[in-house]
């Protein structure tokens, strides 16, 4: 009797034991490895799905979850469809690396929810904006941006109060790391208060109207610039702990008889003061992406070398820095364009449109009231050590 006790407990001991081997998630090993002088965090790095050969998911869903080697445990990740065929197939993270080093990490397929260290919020987050006309907002903890859509076009065409015609990059002055954009839309149109007036948050008090804002685009012909109006349609394509991303459409425009057409894929990463753009362009092989001279009390400046370009001016009672980043040797000239026109005086970055026919760059700002740069040296270093980390991207190797 007690034999075949001992074998039916031993049984169940295999079986369970089996069990755990069978579910335990498969571990691929990634190194990413810092090589340049300095230390590196704030830079997302992506991973294809498909790269880490996980052939024990058997099709579950499931969740990917980065840890930590040094500390064994979870960093924060978001997995991502980037070619929008319905299916994650990518996860980003941002390790944070000391200069001239290397960290190891783990990445497993588990169905277990305690080993995630995902946030419920998302931090990097968009949306459209119906209940004030038409806007799209997007946000991360350190900058927050808007632009306009095609019923405020209509509005301003028909002459309806409230509409603005603008294809320009609005900035949305916040000094505050959690979300601000349905908070402050909430105040502005359900409330007595205005998103206008600073209540220890940040305000909307950044003019745009028809200038290229922060990052918007023009084509160049002569001596002058062209512009598109109103985005047409919208698509988010995520949000997330780590990075939001969109597309906005805009209608065909003219450039002295020349026909442009204009598809922006707009995306921000966490800890970034400059959203990503790549703008898919046809009848051009040269764009202009624009920053608004306002009143023309700012400082210009161009690092030729790092392709970028910053206005550093006085915003009521501080200062403003704005910039454009343009990777890969792509920033192939530069224009002060100063006019009588309203709104049209504009620093513009020349960008080269690659071989698959999209003009890339970064655009962004940084308020000194948020205290992330006190003047307009910190605001062009950090403009110079953006270019030069996307010049020397973090090495990333499975082993």
């Amino acid at each position: 009797m007690k034999a075949k006790q001992l074998a039916f407990i031993g049984l169940i001991g295999f079986f369970f034991t089996g069990c755990a081997e069978k579910e335990a998630p498969v571990k691929k090993i990634i190194v990413v490895r810092n090589t340049m002088d300095k230390d590196r965090k704030f830079e997302t790095v992506s991973i294809a799905i498909d790269s880490l050969n996980f052939d024990n998911t058997d099709g579950k869903k499931g969740r990917i979850v980065i840890m930590d080697d040094v500390i064994h445990k979870p960093i924060l990740s978001q997995t991502i469809d980037s070619d929008g065929d319905g299916t994650d197939d990518t996860v980003l993270f941002q390790p944070a690396i000391k200069a001239k080093s290397e960290m190891s990490f783990s990445v497993s397929h588990t169905d277990s929810i305690a080993v995630t260290a995902n946030d419920s919020i998302a931090r990097c987050y968009s949306r459209f904006v119906p209940e004030r006309t038409d806007d799209y907002a997007w946000e991360n903890d350190r900058v927050a941006f808007r632009t306009y859509g095609p019923l405020a076009q209509k509005m301003v065409e028909d002459d309806v109060k409230g509409g603005t015609l603008s294809s320009g990059i609005d900035a949305w002055l916040k000094r505050v790391e959690y979300p601000i954009i349905n908070k402050w839309y909430k105040k502005e149109l359900e409330t007595d208060g205005s998103y206008h007036e600073d209540d220890g948050e940040g305000l909307d008090s950044f003019h745009v109207g028809s200038s290229r804002g922060v990052g918007g685009i023009a084509a160049k012909d002569g001596n002058a610039y062209h512009i598109s109006k109103n985005f047409t349609s919208w698509k988010r394509l995520y949000n997330g702990p780590i990075r939001t991303s969109f597309v906005l459409t805009y209608a065909d425009w003219d450039t002295n008889g020349k026909k442009i057409s204009e598809e922006k894929h707009i995306s921000l990463d966490y800890g970034s003061n400059l959203s990503k753009f790549e703008v898919a362009i046809k009848g051009t092989d040269t764009i202009s992406a624009g920053l608004t001279l306002h009143e023309n009390e700012g400082t210009t400046s161009v690092g030729e070398e790092g392709g970028w370009i910053s206005y550093w001016e006085p915003h009521f009672d501080s200062k403003i820095g704005m910039g454009i980043v343009v990777p890969d040797g792509n920033m192939i000239g530069h224009e002060k364009y100063e006019t009588g026109e309203t709104d049209r005086s504009n620093l513009y970055a020349d960008v080269k449109v690659n071989d698959e026919g999209k003009a890339v760059y970064y655009a962004g700002f940084g308020w000194k009231k948020s205290a992330q740069f006190m003047n307009q040296k910190e605001w062009e270093n950090y403009l110079s050590d953006f270019s030069e980390k996307l010049q020397h991207p973090l090495v990333v190797e499975m082993r």
